[in-house]
């Protein structure tokens, strides 16, 4: 039996430019707007000879750091762009979840917009009318059914997206990190929905950076690195590598993260004041984000992801959150953020952290994975003992115990 999808030997292409001036004013912006200036061009290969056959049923994971072309892969399957060199033979429908609204027309309604992805897909109308109250029952989105799009959230538009891929039944289904934009409950509906879309016999190609998902859902897993496959098997051994890899390449191993490129400059991850790439239990936590920004925040925002060594979230916090102090919101150029937890409620293992930095709520940068550090087990009483680890998912300190008789 032929692969339902069989990737051979697919490159792609950008063009890259570069325009040799320096930063200036907009004086002299203006006054050079007629003067010729160098721009050089280099290209850049997102991917470079992929091949890869995947069979009817089937759940192939897609992992790898930022820019080592999981989502241009899967834009190439989707047909949204064209590889530069190789083909791609797909026996059936294809649909795709990439961004939040793809496919959907903003200015039409969500029943009409089921209405229009399905069609978009091939189905008939018949075959939609079969699946259409579960694809609404499972969105959620009942009472907004006859609203324009336009004034849905973007997790609404999330759950109206998966629920038209998933029920109407396309022979393929490509996924992207777009699940990470729903909430807890909604992400356990989807995986659920995509364990009986592959058990159904429908194939399923999912790009996550939530290890533990890509290990549940993923009968084989392929890693990215550098528009390159370096490998493919089994999702435990692939996952190994790839953390493996992170390990190697991020910084933090002294609990500090030094850029040049953006808004964010350094970032530290302090134990009881002092920097440092292991921390133990318990500690007083502090995380500083400096940066330098050319337009004052007004409203500057810290949030913080905190990651298991399967790159699953544990902890994920910021400071527009009700329950976290706001810092000074006076409007700052050039600074540091700080978030400090009384003491850090995780056990002995490793971990990562994720680092947003925004204004108001608008990102102005994103650090995935920027630090990785370990934590040290500590005795927390008078017998040394620690909590069974494998009961406990956080670490609580401050606990207090007594008995009392009614004699």
């Amino acid at each position: 039996m032929k692969p339902v999808l069989e990737i051979q030997g697919v490159s792609k292409k950008f063009r890259i430019s570069h325009e040799a001036r320096p930063y200036l004013s907009l004086r002299e912006s203006l006054a050079g707007i007629f003067s010729r200036h160098r721009e050089s061009r280099e290209d850049f290969w997102a991917l470079d000879n992929i091949n890869v056959s995947v069979d009817a049923g089937e759940c192939l994971g897609i992992v790898g750091r930022n820019g080592a072309g999981k989502s241009t892969l899967l834009k190439i399957l989707s047909r949204i762009t064209p590889p530069t060199k190789g083909r791609v033979i797909g026996r059936g429908r294809v649909a795709s979840l990439l961004e939040v609204g793809t496919g959907f027309h903003p200015e039409l309604t969500g029943r009409e917009n089921v209405y229009l992805n399905g069609s978009i897909l091939g189905m008939k109308r018949r075959e939609i009318d079969k699946q259409f109250d579960a694809i609404i029952d499972f969105a959620g989105t009942e009472k907004f059914l006859d609203t324009q799009l336009k004034y849905y959230s973007s997790g609404m538009q999330l759950r109206l997206a998966f629920a038209v891929a998933a029920f109407l039944e396309p022979e393929i289904l490509l996924i992207d990190e777009v699940l990470a934009v729903g909430d807890a409950e909604f992400q356990r509906k989807c995986l659920g929905k995509m364990e009986d879309v592959t058990s159904g016999g429908r194939t399923v190609l999912f790009v996550s950076h939530n290890l533990a998902a890509v290990t549940r859902l993923c009968s084989r897993a392929i890693l990215l690195a550098g528009g390159r496959l370096t490998s493919m098997g089994a999702p435990e051994s692939i996952i190994q590598q790839y953390v493996d890899s992170i390990g190697d390449e991020a910084q933090g191993v002294s609990g500090f993260f030094e850029s040049n490129k953006g808004v964010i400059k350094r970032v530290e991850l302090m134990c009881d004041g002092m920097t440092s790439g292991t921390l133990y239990m318990g500690c007083r936590l502090e995380v500083r984000v400096h940066f330098v920004s050319e337009v004052a925040l007004e409203a500057p925002v810290l949030g913080i992801i905190i990651k298991d060594n399967q790159q699953s979230p544990l902890v994920g916090i910021n400071n527009n959150h009700y329950y976290s102090r706001s810092p000074d919101q006076r409007p700052v150029f050039n600074g540091y953020l700080a978030m400090s937890i009384p003491y850090l409620p995780l056990f002995e293992g490793n971990y990562s952290l994720d680092v947003h930095l925004g204004n108001g709520f608008r990102d102005l940068e994103v650090l995935r994975d920027c630090l990785r550090f370990t934590v040290a087990p500590t005795a927390t009483s008078d017998a040394g003992q620690l909590p069974d680890k494998q009961l406990n998912r956080i670490y609580i300190r401050d606990v207090s115990w007594s008995v009392h008789s009614n004699e």
